[in-house]
């Protein structure tokens, strides 16, 4: 029998990172947020953030809102988007995300400052408790066409 390790994606690769900077976006960056949560949050890596009871990942995800949207705010950015997901109408039938999100980042340059801030790290645990698989898809922003 053949065991087949799932890939869960929570923080990026070196290489991506590198690929994100060599893009060399101009202007704002809207970041493309699809989230899949754990039934219940683990809180194994950061057990100083674990709440008294055990939480499901959505609200251990809202605690992260919570704590990071000051930051964000503070570096110049926002959320533009949060709504809930569900299955594809287009794409395959197996995969669903809980959550879709889209937040503005005025820069690369703000974008990096506010994801290596202290105080919005001190929270991070939150998030990393919360999800169970995600996709961060960073998107540069192109003129509407007008006819």
């Amino acid at each position: 029998m053949t065991e087949f390790k799932t890939i869960r994606y929570i923080e990026p690769s070196q290489r991506a990172g590198m690929t994100f900077m060599q893009r060399d976006i101009k202007g704002n960056v809207i970041m493309l947020n699809l989230l899949r949560f754990r039934d219940v949050a683990d809180y194994t890596a950061t057990p100083e953030l674990k709440p008294e009871e055990p939480i499901s990942g959505a609200e251990a995800f809202n605690l992260y809102i919570e704590h990071t949207l000051p930051y964000l705010r503070e570096s110049g950015g926002d959320m533009m988007f949060l709504g809930t997901g569900g299955a594809f109408l287009i794409g395959p039938e197996d995969e669903r995300w809980d959550f879709v999100m889209l937040i503005r980042q005025s820069n690369v340059q703000s974008f990096l400052a506010f994801s290596s801030h202290q105080e919005y790290l001190s929270g991070i645990g939150h998030r990393t408790a919360a999800i169970e698989d995600s996709r961060l898809l960073p998107i540069e922003e192109l003129p509407l066409l007008t006819r």
